[in-house]
């Protein structure tokens, strides 16, 4: 396409790769990618945190289901665009800005996906745990988080999709650095071959906390249950 158009808005893989280069010599892409990766590390740490909490209360009691589901249903529902416009506004150029943006987006789909993985626990393994007498943090480590492990893992992919997106519309409207500003000086620019640039360097990253470290992380998790059913 870039070969036969001829236009400058729809740059060859050279160029982007020249960009691409550039940024990555330079030093502006470690730098920038560290930036958002740290907002992004602790938003979705607060968001993990909580939401834990919240989905194993949600899969435990049917009153509490019933009274936080409204909340979830509607933070799920909410574009990200509007969580991030409203933090920029209330919180400004601080760090509470981007970290509570990405805890908003990602909370509601790893809660939704906690309550349903403890809601599909065996009950003899709850039965077995009241005889016994386990304490709360017994309960946590043995019995409600290697239960619930693949639905985690299915809500942190989504919760850390949707804090992708929205780390990037928070740094474009509100912050002067991070990956989304960069895109925002290349696009201000009329650098189309920069912006595709930087997108390449941001897909690469997701890609390798993806299959580097969830993947990783989720097969280390789940190695009791394969060893179980030898």
């Amino acid at each position: 396409m870039a070969h036969t158009s001829g236009s400058a808005l729809i740059p060859g893989l050279g160029a982007v790769a020249r960009n691409l280069a550039d940024i990555t010599t330079s030093g502006a892409l470690a730098e920038n990618v560290r930036v958002t990766l740290t907002r992004v590390v602790l938003g979705f740490a607060a968001a993990f945190v909580v939401s834990v909490a919240a989905g194993i209360a949600m899969g435990r009691s049917e009153w509490l289901r019933r009274f936080l589901e409204p909340a979830v249903l509607i933070g799920l529902a909410t574009p990200g665009l509007v969580k991030a416009l409203l933090c920029v506004i209330w919180f400004g150029v601080s760090l509470l800005n981007p970290v509570l943006t990405v805890a908003l987006a990602a909370a509601p789909a790893l809660t939704i996906n906690v309550a349903q993985g403890v809601r599909s626990v065996d009950p003899a393994l709850s039965e077995m745990a009241h005889v016994y007498r386990f304490d709360a943090l017994t309960r946590l480590r043995y019995v409600w988080l290697p239960a619930i492990v693949p639905d985690l893992f299915t809500g942190a992919r989504l919760g850390i999709a949707m804090a992708w997106k929205v780390i990037v519309l928070v740094e474009i409207f509100g912050l002067a650095d991070g990956v989304g500003y960069q895109l925002n000086l290349e696009f201000s620019q009329h650098n189309v071959a920069g912006v595709l640039a930087w997108t390449v360097a941001f897909a690469l990253v997701m890609a390798a906390i993806e299959y580097g470290l969830l993947q990783t992380l989720e097969r280390r998790a789940v190695r009791w249950r394969r060893v179980a059913l030898r």
